[in-house]
């Protein structure tokens, strides 16, 4: 079988199941056009969706402004150490969540082994035990 031969068995069968032989330029452009538009509604819509899901995730989980926790029983008998200036060297308060004192001095001083730092050089800020 010759080329030319397959090319009219192709163009035959081309003919026979479109009815034309070959698209003109503005049917190429026309396919073009429905074909980008298809595909940028399609990614409009997943954009859209995305982000109605980003906010409903987001309003899920937003929960109201925590308390501070509870003062430990140490802290409610000296109220007035609260007024005191903070010693020389300090870095300042560290606010506690859902965390014993205890263990919060712990990790700070874990953090501050594992750095090879003294612990007044490092600023902690808070410590919230994650559940």
């Amino acid at each position: 079988m010759s080329i030319a031969m397959a090319e009219e068995a192709v163009n035959a069968a081309a003919e026979a199941t479109t009815g034309r032989l070959k698209l003109d330029i503005g049917g190429n452009l026309l396919d073009a056009v429905l074909g980008y538009l298809v595909v940028f509604i399609g990614l409009s819509l997943l954009m859209c969706v995305v982000i109605i899901v980003g906010k409903i995730m987001v309003a899920k989980t937003k929960k109201p402004a925590e308390a501070p926790a509870a003062e430990t029983p140490a802290a409610a008998a000296t109220p007035a150490a609260k007024n005191l200036p903070a010693a020389p060297g300090t870095a300042g308060e560290v606010k506690i969540y859902d965390t014993d004192p205890k263990d919060a001095a712990m990790i700070m001083a874990i953090v501050a082994d594992k750095l090879q730092k003294p612990l007044n050089e490092l600023r902690f800020v808070s410590i919230k035990e994650v559940k």
